[in-house]
């Protein structure tokens, strides 16, 4: 087969991504403590770049002759950057620099690190109680494998076979080492499973009882479904006397691990705040704690004078510049956008915010994204993480968006003012007779919301709200 060599013309499309749009889509997505955190290390990495103070003068020395940098102008998410330069606007926006001030203060201030405080670990706290026993080489051998393999609820998820072999003492001994641990604080720690714990607790705190030992051993699955009255039956004794012993189980608990989860907490800063003023609604923007960036006119000078700078040196300021430089363009884009896509979302769901949950409306990220001009992606983008406080509330601003669901004779209605009105309904509920799956969707359909019986499964599941086996009360 002859091989030969063809010019073929191919024309194609293709998305490039641009240095600076790809700075300006990965902050669009970060939420704003993160967004705290690149701007910080920005600010560490790019020399040029530093905080603005302002004072409210102005120095005056903000010309520059063209051709000296290359500063692109504004970056758009659904454009490519291009690198035109804007001296004028640069100038007046980013390089108004006012003079410094700086005050001391003479007054000796407190150590800060002395009102820093770690929370202890529940193995540290294990190990600490067990050599306070003052226990031989061996038994602490044997205590650290034990305790190594505690969870983080408490529980013990080693056999003590597996133990007595890795340690190569008799299991009696290994036996004896996890009993002295079992005696730890918090009470039920260590156990090898929820009757053990539970059992535990109950010796510790004084209040094992023969009706409590028996629930525990062998009737946890219909306390678990509130079944009292079998409870009675089985334990053959009246229903005061069963309630007493039940009560008692029910106060114990279930994960002695719990107060040294080392779970971070998260906390949630607003993105934008929306408050009612009269008859309208005012959107404000979340700035507090934000860094108000310019470059820092020296190296902007540095690089006009032409003085003593080599080459290298002079580009690697021009790099930085320009680099400082979508950073700030990047923030300001990102800003506008989470407005303009609160602002869309207010006209849609307006109700909700004037009359609370219920009034929410079926929404998708297209109606905001035609509204406002911008592709799906970009709202997708600007909805992830980021919360808006309310009058009704802090939401994610994903929250405002539903799917629908049907309603007779009346408007479609969005599936989070379905789940409240669910909500609602198990609330007002009788503790006694609480409401199954089916009579919710009954009543529910009675109000013109057409909901199959697993839908409302699903939502009272989201909803975190237990079965009604499980809801009932004595």
């Amino acid at each position: 087969m002859a091989l030969d060599l063809r010019q073929n013309l191919k024309l194609t499309q293709q998305l490039i991504m641009t240095p600076q749009l790809q700075m300006a889509i990965r902050l669009l997505q970060l939420n704003r403590l993160e967004l705290v955190e690149t701007i910080q290390q920005e600010m560490v990495e790019n020399p040029v770049l530093e905080e603005s103070i302002e004072t409210g003068e102005k120095t005056g020395d903000d010309e520059i002759e063209p051709g000296d940098i290359d500063i692109t102008k504004e970056v758009l998410i659904e454009d490519k950057i291009t690198d035109q330069v804007e001296w004028e606007n640069y100038l007046n926006e980013y390089n108004s620099y006012g003079r410094a001030h700086f005050e001391s203060e003479t007054r000796e201030q407190p150590r800060y690190e002395s009102f820093i405080a770690s929370k202890g670990s529940l193995r540290d706290h294990l190990l600490w109680q067990f050599v306070m026993t003052r226990p031989s080489a061996e038994e602490e051998r044997i205590a650290s494998l034990i305790i190594g393999n505690v969870d983080d609820d408490g529980y013990l998820k080693a056999s003590i076979e597996d133990i007595a072999s890795d340690a190569k003492v008799p299991e009696a001994k290994a036996e004896r080492v996890l009993s002295t641990i079992q005696e730890f604080d918090p009470p039920g720690v260590c156990a090898r499973d929820l009757p053990e714990c539970l059992l535990i607790q109950a010796r510790q705190l004084g209040i094992n009882t023969p009706l409590m030992e028996a629930i525990i051993k062998h009737h946890l699955k219909m306390l678990e479904t509130k079944n009292y009255a079998a409870i009675a039956k089985a334990l053959k004794t009246n229903r005061e006397t069963a309630m007493a012993a039940i009560k008692a189980v029910l106060s114990l608990e279930p994960r002695p691990g719990r107060a040294f989860s080392e779970e971070d907490v998260r906390y949630i800063v607003p993105d934008v705040y929306v408050y009612k003023f009269e008859d309208d609604f005012v959107i404000l923007l979340n700035d507090d704690g934000l860094p108000r960036l310019h470059i820092n006119p020296y190296y902007r000078q540095t690089i006009r004078s032409g003085g003593a700078v080599s080459p290298e040196a002079r580009e690697y300021l021009r790099e930085k510049i320009r680099s400082a430089s979508w950073l700030i363009k990047s923030i300001q884009q990102r800003q506008k956008t989470i407005y303009a896509v609160m602002q869309s979302i207010l006209k849609f769901q307006r109700d909700f915010f004037e009359k609370g949950v219920e009034h929410l409306k079926p929404l998708v990220l297209k109606d905001v994204a035609e509204d406002i001009g911008m592709h799906e992606s970009t709202i997708s983008r600007v909805t992830t993480n980021k919360y808006a406080h309310t009058p009704q509330g802090i939401f994610e601003l994903k929250y405002f968006f539903n799917s629908s669901i049907g309603r007779t004779g009346g408007d479609a209605m969005a599936s989070a003012s379905v789940k409240e009105k669910i909500r609602r309904i198990i609330k007002q509920e009788d503790p006694k007779k609480p409401y199954s799956d089916e009579a919710i969707s009954e009543m529910l359909k009675k109000s013109g919301i057409n909901i199959a019986r697993r839908t409302v499964t699903k939502y009272r599941e989201a909803l975190g709200i237990l079965p009604s086996v499980k809801r009932k009360h004595m």
